[in-house]
């Protein structure tokens, strides 16, 4: 094995390893427990056509080349506050994993 191939090899490690431990740590949550998450700026509303825990781990490897476009498309954005009025009175369970100093979540799919 060469060094590209042993370099890659444990950078593919270390991203399963993140990965594992990240999908661990994925919850639901009720938006009215995120609230002061979301007065303090920390919330990151994540689209259902990206994997919650693929982005996690962009943000925790500070991958933000590869985070760049997902931003720029507005697929990872702060939930404006119509929208987290409507989650907090329709009671909505979120999907949530922490990636400091963010929690990042997920509405269920249906």
């Amino acid at each position: 094995m060469n060094d590209s191939e042993s370099n890659y090899s444990e950078t593919n490690h270390a991203n399963q390893s993140t990965q594992q431990k990240l999908h661990s740590e994925t919850a639901l949550m009720h938006w009215a427990d995120l609230q002061k998450f979301f007065a303090q700026g920390k919330i990151l509303y994540v689209d259902n056509s990206l994997d919650l825990v693929e982005m996690a781990v962009l943000f925790a490897d500070d991958l933000a080349d590869e985070l760049a476009p997902h931003l720029l498309s507005e697929l990872i954005v702060q939930p404006s506050n119509q929208l987290a009025k409507r989650w907090y009175d329709a009671k909505v369970e979120l999907w949530t994993v922490v990636v400091a100093p963010y929690v990042l979540v997920q509405q269920q799919q249906a």
